[in-house]
C-alpha cells in the first residue's frame, strides 16, 4: 500500500509558542513525528512513501535525505510551498496514481497504533468504499470539521459547525482508491481549495465514503499538545 504525507505547513502556532524545531521533527515521547509515522507505515505494509515539505524546511529536507538512504522502501520527497493541504495533495498525486489504494495523512496526528492497523486492514478488505475516512468523537480542535454519517457509517456530508446529531469530526487521515484520486484534478478545476472542500466534493460526486472511528486523535498544533499526546501514548502502554 502507498502512503502519502502532507508536511508543507508553517507550524506557525508552534513557532509562536517557542518551539524551535519544524513541526515534522517535533518529538513526542522522544521520537520525531516523521520517524513515528515512517515506522507505523512500515509496520502496515508500506510499499512506498511520498511526502511534501515547504521550501523553508532545510532541516527537514536534510532529515529526509538521511531517511532516503535508510528506509527499505522508496521515499519520494517534493519540496514546494503550497497555499493549503489540498494543493499539497495535488502535488503528491503523481506518486499515488496507478493501481491500488493509498493512505494520506498530515504529519501531526497521534493515534493508537492498533486502531490504525485495523483501519488499514479494513480499507484494504473493503471493495465497496471509495474512501475510508478516520473520524473521532474526541474534539480538541479550534476549527474541527464535523462529519455527517448515516447507516453503516456512510458519510453524507461535512459541516464547519456542530449541531444535534453530529458525533464525529475528521481525524485528518484519509484512505482512498484510484476512483477518488481521479476526482482530484476535477476538484481543482472546480475551484476547491481545501481538503475539507475536497471531501465534500467527493460526496457530491456520488462516491462512497465511509467513516472509521478512532477513539482519539490528537493533533500537534500547540506546544501543550505534545504533553497531551505523550500522556495518551503512555496510557496505551499501561493498558
Amino acid at each position: 500500500m502507498k502512503y502519502a504525507l502532507i508536511a508543507a505547513g508553517q507550524g506557525s502556532r508552534l513557532v509562536s509558542e517557542g518551539v524551535k524545531v519544524p513541526k515534522p521533527l517535533v518529538q513526542v515521547g522522544g521520537t520525531p513525528l516523521l520517524s513515528r509515522l515512517f515506522r507505523i507505515f512500515l509496520d502496515n505494509d508500506a510499499e512506498s512513501i511520498c511526502i511534501i515539505i515547504n521550501e523553508e524546511m532545510s532541516e527537514v529536507r536534510c532529515f529526509l535525505e538521511q531517511q532516503q538512504r535508510q528506509l527499505p522502501i522508496p521515499l519520494n520527497v517534493i519540496v514546494k510551498s503550497t497555499p493549503d493541504s489540498f494543493h499539497s495533495f495535488y502535488e503528491l498525486m503523481p506518486y499515488l496514481q496507478g493501481e491500488g489504494k493509498f493512505c494520506l495523512t498530515t504529519v501531526d496526528p497521534i493515534f493508537r497504533e492498533a486502531e490504525f492497523a485495523d483501519y488499514i486492514r479494513t480499507f484494504r478488505a473493503d471493495e465497496s468504499a471509495d474512501a475510508l475516512m478516520a473520524v473521532t468523537d474526541y474534539i480538541d480542535d479550534e476549527r474541527p470539521l464535523y462529519v455527517k454519517t448515516a447507516d453503516n457509517l456512510r458519510i453524507t456530508g461535512y459541516a464547519s459547525e456542530a449541531y444535534d446529531g453530529l458525533r464525529y469530526i475528521s481525524g485528518g487521515i484519509y484512505c482512498m482508491n484510484q476512483r477518488a484520486l481521479a476526482q482530484l484534478p476535477l476538484a481543482m478545476e472546480a475551484g476547491v481549495s481545501r481538503m475539507r472542500g475536497f471531501q465534500q466534493y467527493l460526496v457530491d460526486a456520488g462516491l462512497q465514503l465511509r467513516a472509521y472511528p478512532f477513539s482519539k486523535v490528537i493533533d500537534i498544533d500547540h506546544a501543550a499538545d505534545v504533553k497531551k499526546a505523550e500522556l495518551f501514548l503512555d496510557e496505551q502502554l499501561i493498558k
